[in-house]
């Protein structure tokens, strides 16, 4: 079953209007923003990239987070992806938050390690949601407590939430996609397989293996060298488990690129298509530079989306990202990679494109 998510890819080729927009000169709003409504966290997995925001116990507003997501839908953002420097399911109120993102004109995605995805949250928010992508990076109880730092029972009682919400996803005759993500480490490559077989015997669709990426400001730096040549072949093993209703996405082609010595594009192009709210309700135009104040537009509590989006400190910011920063020194296979590649050969295109 190929990658029809296009996980190891990008989704941009979806949206030519936006494209042609930004393409003519035009200040596009973004497709995608991402948004941490809790910093707090009840996992410290040892491979966290966003251990150096330190899991401040801070939530969003869900009142001023409501107002601007319905800004947001009628700005002509696409998709909120809940996730971020905490647990996007500790926040108290997560339930209507995402109902309301839905009904606001904005599909919604989850990124969660899944030990709050109760039975009673999933009835309230399949039905809104695209998809849900829980972080289980063992398959053992025993290898998952040492690399989530957590109790054991913790991997069962996540399996034992993705079950139920599969059956409550077939209940409601809802549509959310429903799959778990793994980082390939020394800890847990032995377990993949393990892993592949309870994901697809708890009817989940997919399981995503992708690479480590060392995060600038990261205090994690144990997988800084992980070599990742040695573990494509177990892309081949994992393809066994691959059926209609589940894959196993292995990022090979994410792990190859973690190899090469150039990265393609000279300078971001990606950041107006896309943004990032954290927990203290900062609208930033980089995850990668969380907490520096050059990336920041401004902040939910005091402006609305479209003030931020038009104003001077973002200006500034795509001046210093087309300018002074250098990619090479960003981390490699960021979440905008991809659309990066695809940006810079738009505008860079080579000889005889015209024969198509």
């Amino acid at each position: 079953m190929p990658d029809k998510f296009r996980i190891d890819s990008h989704k941009l080729i979806f949206h030519p209007k936006r494209v042609a927009d930004w393409l003519s000169g035009n200040d596009i709003y973004p497709l995608y923003v991402e948004i941490s409504p809790s910093g707090s966290c009840n996992h410290r997995c040892t491979f966290c990239a966003l251990d150096y925001m330190e899991y401040k116990p801070r939530f969003l507003d869900s009142a001023v987070l409501k107002e601007r997501l319905s800004e947001m839908g009628r700005l002509g953002v696409k998709s909120v992806m809940y996730g971020g420097e905490g647990e996007p399911l500790l926040h108290r109120d997560i339930g209507d938050i995402i109902v309301h993102t839905k009904k606001s004109g904005i599909d919604v995605g989850i990124t969660t390690n899944g030990t709050f995805l109760t039975k009673s949250l999933s009835e309230k928010i399949l039905a809104h949601t695209s998809w849900i992508k829980v972080s289980l990076n063992a398959g053992s109880p025993e290898t998952y407590s040492k690399v989530h730092r957590t109790k054991a029972d913790d991997f069962n009682r996540v399996f034992k939430n993705l079950s139920d919400a599969v059956a409550v996803n077939k209940e409601l005759g809802a549509k959310c996609t429903i799959g778990v993500q793994s980082i390939l480490l020394p800890e847990n490559a032995g377990e993949m397989a393990a892993l592949a077989e309870k994901a697809k015997q708890t009817g989940l669709r997919y399981l995503v293996v992708k690479p480590y990426s060392q995060h600038l400001k990261s205090r994690t730096q144990a997988y800084r060298d992980f070599d990742y040549s040695a573990f494509i072949d177990l892309n081949e093993e994992l393809k066994r488990f691959n059926d209609d209703t589940f894959s196993v996405i292995f990022r090979q082609h994410t792990m190859k690129k973690m190899k090469r010595t150039e990265r393609g594009y000279e300078r971001c192009l990606a950041l107006p298509f896309w943004s990032y709210i954290d927990s203290a309700g900062n609208l930033v135009g980089c995850s990668a530079y969380l907490g520096d104040e050059a990336f920041v537009y401004g902040n939910i509590y005091n402006e609305t989306f479209e003030a931020m989006w038009k104003g001077e400190k973002r200006r500034k910011c795509l001046e210093m990202t087309s300018g002074s920063i250098d990619p090479e020194n960003c981390r490699m296979n960021c979440r905008m990679d991809e659309i990066n590649l695809y940006l810079w050969e738009l505008t860079h295109p080579a000889d005889h494109v015209n024969f198509i």
